[in-house]
């Protein structure tokens, strides 16, 4: 019998805005998506650690993310 003794998933996520808008406003829209997100998985219990974040100079921002899998225990994968 197969079981899965640790699982976890390796994301890159690009925040921006779809109009290509680059104003202030424009930024600080996609800084609350980001920060919204990000209070997403803490509010679930969702595991996971941000290996490395860039905002560019278009007011994008993109995170590498290593995230616990549905429910699957993380085991060693997020030390």
């Amino acid at each position: 019998m197969k079981r899965i003794k640790a699982a976890c998933i390796t994301q890159t996520l690009c925040f921006s805005n779809h109009d290509g808008e680059t104003t202030e406003y424009a930024k600080k829209m996609i800084e609350q998506e980001c920060e919204k997100y990000k209070n997403q998985l803490e509010k679930s219990g969702t595991k996971y650690r941000i290996l490395s974040e860039t905002k560019n100079e278009d007011g994008s921002i993109v995170i590498e993310i290593k995230k616990q899998y549905n429910t699957s225990p993380v085991g060693e994968y997020l030390n």
